[in-house]
């Protein structure tokens, strides 16, 4: 159990430019980007010795990856430049290297500001929310008797609308039919 706490040590570290077009013409379109991930690890794979090939062992940065699927998944990169490093317990960590020194900083902090901004936004509609359960609890006595007397006077038109109403049935092949005469309101 000792080993196994102790840091893995680096053994190798080479930098590739990695063809990747005569891969992915290969591979249908809407598979393009995956195999160029797949090319990679191989590339990896051989030219850093991995026991069996085994691509598992090979492990991608992040970048590496947004780098492989940045223009979608039909057009990947035709090459990638990629710094490999081996370390003692033969896992081969890939990473990108066509990124500006600065980027990976700059991208943090526009993260945690969008991060910032979300919570904002979500905090305004929170306080949006709790404004309106505000004026629904608040409301007057004048708006309650005005809902009132709105409703006396739909249910007043409701009852003047069923007494002029005529039935009248008429049979017409076997079918009993009626029609309904409602009452105006204009006045006429």
């Amino acid at each position: 159990m000792a080993e196994k706490e102790k840091k893995a040590e680096k053994v190798l570290e080479r930098t590739y430019v990695i063809p990747l077009r005569r891969g992915w013409l290969k591979a249908p379109q809407h598979r393009r980007a995956k195999k160029a991930v797949r090319l990679v690890k191989e590339f990896l794979a051989k030219h850093m010795k991995v026991e069996d090939r085994n691509l598992s062992k090979v492990k991608l940065d992040s970048w590496l990856n947004k780098a492989l699927w940045s223009r979608g998944i039909k057009s990947p990169p035709h090459k990638i430049t990629v710094k490999a490093t081996k370390d003692s317990n033969g896992i081969v960590y890939a990473e990108f290297i066509g990124l500006p020194k600065n980027f990976k900083a700059e991208d943090a902090f526009f993260k945690k500001k969008m991060e910032k901004e979300a919570k904002r936004k979500t905090a305004v509609k929170e306080k949006k929310e709790t404004k309106k359960e505000e004026k629904k609890e608040k409301k007057t006595e004048e708006e309650l008797l005005k809902e009132k007397e709105e409703k006396e006077k739909e249910k007043a038109l409701h009852n003047e609308v069923q007494k002029h109403e005529v039935k009248t049935d008429h049979l017409k092949g076997g079918k009993v039919e009626r029609q309904h005469v409602h009452k105006m309101q204009t006045g006429k």
